[in-house]
């Protein structure tokens, strides 16, 4: 039950910071819940790249464990 969850909660991450390099890639005055964050562009970008990362790789590696245990298919 535990991968479920952390399998969720990556995938959760991935897709908000997903959005959110996407839109300022798009529009790089548009840094949304970061604007705050002082920097430029490039900051800005990798302060969402850094979650996505860690979405994908905690996505990976919870259905990886799930399906160790025989969990998925």
């Amino acid at each position: 039950m535990k991968y479920d969850i952390l399998q969720i909660l990556g995938a959760v991450l991935m897709c908000f910071s997903a959005q959110g390099v996407i839109r300022l890639l798009i529009d790089h005055d548009y840094t949304g819940l970061l604007g705050p964050l002082p920097g430029g562009f490039a900051v800005h970008l990798i302060a969402y790249a850094m979650p996505l990362a860690v979405g994908v790789l905690l996505t990976g590696w919870s259905h990886t464990q799930a399906k160790a245990l025989g969990r998925r298919d």
